[in-house]
């Protein structure tokens, strides 16, 4: 037997007051991503079929799921969920089976959780998640019958002080009858103390419909929290980081400490690895085994081979680490940039665009944009290429073997060919033969008899 059908609605509309801020609720990101595309990710592994419930003027989440393969609804006046989903009906095809109700808010919700609560659900039955909290206060409360079953929802405007002593609490997740949908969003009406559409109402249509309501409770409570504030959301986003150390830790990786690391995408990172205290990964970050990555780093979008180890306040960005390279301190790894094996970038290194061969060195002080070296280069302290002219960008090519002295500026395009040498200081602006030494400096000059100057006193 198959499968019900299935459609997901993710109400996104509210107006996120509490945040203060310009940019919608949803769209604020968490771990680097924003809450509303989380949902939509989860939502992407149940069902194809998503219908995102938005303000009029939501044209910034509009534009952000803009490829995400989902349809919109949008709620005129925020009237509460009832009148959100109401806003979805529309949209939802008459011959879908269950419709699965999502909050934008509600980030870090698993696709388990939600196969759980399918399982649970009887052909043509309404259920929802649940979850004990310590202090339910401000949430809507799960009542019981004497048998245990679920009679209710009320939300604590509503509550007696009897049911606001309950303390298992309704998560805004709710998997229903699309049969049914029309004739009970039809019935809601605003008489509430918050002068609102409650979609928890549904709940009590059901029971009075002889429909059993099931549930499964979410133990997890960080799945089910939804974000209200920016403290909320910074809480979240802690405990985030936080699993996906403890997650690497389980895996054979040392993180030195799991409260001093920012997971801000997806890490992905090989055994005997070694990550210090306060360092921020953003984007797709692949790390192999055995590298050592010293304290404050901040990488992003970038692989790390086997065995390279990473000194402490290096950043890297969108770049590829060989093995055994060893990068920093205080090195910048930009767009573009490709290390082969062994490579060893130094302090206050800056490279963009740049391929290193095997064993090529720039160990202090430069910058290396727009460049490709062959193998066993080494490039001294204050050498920097001159990639671009104010219009375009030029490229510098080093060959197998070269040797850049200290101080020395290539104005591109040039190229620099095999086991050649530049003096120290020079300015190269033509090729430089293979095994050739190019030397291009002002000739110096000493002047006998030189008078150091004075100073002028203010009376002169």
């Amino acid at each position: 037997m198959s499968a019900p059908s299935l459609a997901v609605v993710i109400l996104a509309a509210g107006k996120g007051t509490r945040m203060h801020s310009s940019v919608p609720k949803v769209l604020h990101p968490l771990a680097g991503v924003p809450m509303l595309q989380r949902v939509v990710r989860t939502a992407c592994e149940l069902s194809e079929d998503i219908i995102v419930v938005t303000s009029p003027d939501a044209e910034a989440v509009r534009s952000e799921l803009a490829t995400a393969g989902v349809r919109f609804a949008v709620q005129e006046r925020q009237r509460g969920t009832g009148d959100a989903l109401a806003a979805a009906l529309p949209e939802i095809p008459a011959d879908i089976d269950q419709v699965l109700v999502l909050c934008g808010d509600v980030p870090l919700l698993a696709a388990a959780t939600l196969q759980r609560l399918r399982a649970v659900t009887a052909a043509g039955g309404v259920s929802l998640v649940t979850a004990r909290f310590p202090d339910p206060k401000g949430l809507g409360r799960i009542l019981r019958d004497g048998e245990g079953c679920i009679s209710g929802i009320v939300e604590e405007r509503d509550a007696t002080p009897a049911e606001r002593r309950i303390d298992e609490i309704n998560t805004g997740i709710y998997l229903l009858p699309r049969a049914r949908l029309d004739a009970w969003l039809g019935r809601l009406d605003a008489g509430n103390a918050q002068g609102e559409y409650y979609l928890t109402d549904i709940i009590r249509f059901a029971v009075e419909s002889g429909l059993a309501v099931a549930s499964i409770t979410c133990d997890d409570l960080t799945e089910v929290t939804g974000v209200n504030d920016r403290a909320g959301l910074v809480r979240l986003e802690r405990e985030f980081s936080r699993r996906v150390a403890e997650q690497l830790l389980a895996a054979g990786v040392t993180v030195m400490d799991p409260a001093r690391v920012d997971v801000r995408g997806e890490l992905h990172v090989g055994q005997d690895t070694v990550i210090d205290v306060n360092c921020v990964f953003t984007g797709k970050v692949v790390i192999g085994r055995n590298v050592q990555v010293g304290a404050h780093c901040v990488i992003e979008d970038a692989s790390i081979d086997d065995g390279a180890i990473i000194a402490p306040f290096t950043h890297i960005q969108g770049a590829h680490v060989g093995s055994e390279a060893r990068v920093g301190p205080f090195a910048r790894l930009r767009e573009g940039t490709d290390l082969g094996e062994r490579c060893r970038i130094g302090n206050f290194v800056e490279t963009k665009n740049t391929q290193l061969g095997a064993d090529s060195k720039a160990n202090h002080l430069a910058y290396l944009g727009d460049a490709i070296l062959g193998e066993g280069c080494n490039v001294g302290a204050g050498t920097i290429t001159c990639n671009y002219d104010g219009v375009d960008k030029h490229p510098t090519i080093l060959g197998d073997g070269v040797f850049v002295g200290s101080n020395s500026t290539l104005v591109a395009p040039v190229r620099v060919a095999d086991r050649a040498y530049v003096a120290a200081g020079s300015t190269i602006t033509s090729p430089v033969p293979a095994d050739g030494l190019g030397v291009g400096r002002a000739r110096q000059r000493n002047i006998a008899g030189w008078k150091r100057p004075k100073k002028t006193t203010e009376a002169d």
